[in-house]
């Protein structure tokens, strides 16, 4: 068992130190930038817009009935009247002013009943404030990053920046030999 242990601690130390080598071999150098072309997304979105308008309206109000008498008691009394005027004896008179009042009081009752019953709302306009919502789309492009184009010691390499480079860029180099 310890001899696995210092196998595993051995190889360890190995790992590290390789990656530390690696590292030495690392350096920093800069690189001109030949393209650069910036990259841009399509974005949609439905934007709400009120309008309103004042429209005039039709209201109705309901009116209480009224039950006068008055329409009955007129028709009677001229239809007394002419009842009475129609009569030639006294007696005549009398009987002629009985019934044309009954009778007055009848078409008077009639017509009254018709008048309340036409006459049981009245109308008034207002002017009412309507409102409705619609959508539109909207389209807007926003810069996402750039493609960008670099030569380093004669080669050419691309990639993908969310900044703008300017005209030269930071390259990590990393050398190491080659096993054959």
């Amino acid at each position: 068992m310890n001899r696995l242990i210092k196998l595993t601690t051995l190889a360890s130390l190995l790992s590290v130190s390789a990656f530390s080598a690696a590292d030495n071999h690392r350096f920093y150098d800069y690189a001109k930038v030949k393209d650069v072309t910036p990259i841009y997304k399509t974005y949609k979105h439905r934007v709400p817009e009120e309008s309103c308008w004042v429209e005039t309206v039709q209201t109705e109000h309901r009116r209480p009935r009224h039950n006068s008498a008055t329409s009955t008691i007129v028709g009677g009394i001229i239809g007394g009247a002419i009842g009475h005027a129609v009569g030639h004896k006294k007696s005549n008179k009398r009987v002629g002013a009985v019934v044309g009042s009954a009778l007055g009081a009848s078409i008077g009752h009639d017509i009254g009943r018709r008048s309340r019953g036409a006459d049981r709302y009245d109308v008034s306009y207002e002017d009412v404030e309507r409102c409705e919502v619609s959508y539109h789309t909207e389209t807007q492009e926003r810069l996402t990053g750039y493609d960008v184009t670099y030569k380093y010691r004669g080669k050419t390499y691309s990639t993908f920046m969310e900044e703008h480079p300017g005209k030269r860029i930071k390259v990590s180099v990393n050398v190491q030999p080659v096993d054959y």
